[in-house]
């Protein structure tokens, strides 16, 4: 089982970024997905999920409107549409995958750094 998460650097305040992940090793589409963040001397905080078929949707309020994640299951690819970057968005970014009938089977990726500076 892998989850590799790609698109992470350093952007300016106001700017964008699209982080992805891929899934293998497992079915991807029985698997509810998540993006956490952690920031130094933080606790890891839920960003953003959608369900298993896409059809669902959540996100933290202090991202709401900003941030928008979406999957493709044909590519095994989960997607954090980030954008009006702000500072306090510095952290490294995690993929998370759930299994939807097994929750126990609860997958983790490597993370990628998002940096938000001028």
């Amino acid at each position: 089982v892998r989850l590799v998460e790609s698109g992470g650097g350093l952007v300016q305040p106001g700017g964008s970024l699209r982080l992805s992940c891929l899934g293998s090793g497992f079915p991807f589409s029985n698997y509810n997905m998540k993006w956490y963040r952690q920031a130094p001397q933080k606790e890891r905080e839920l960003v953003a999920s959608i369900n298993r078929r896409g059809a669902t949707t959540d996100s933290a309020d202090s991202v709401k409107g900003r941030f928008t994640i979406s999957r493709d299951n044909a590519k095994k690819t989960v997607y954090l549409q980030m954008s009006s970057l702000k500072p306090e968005d510095t952290a490294v970014y995690y993929c998370n995958a759930v299994d939807y009938y097994y929750s126990q089977n609860n997958y983790w990726g490597q993370g990628t750094q998002v940096t938000v500076s001028s």
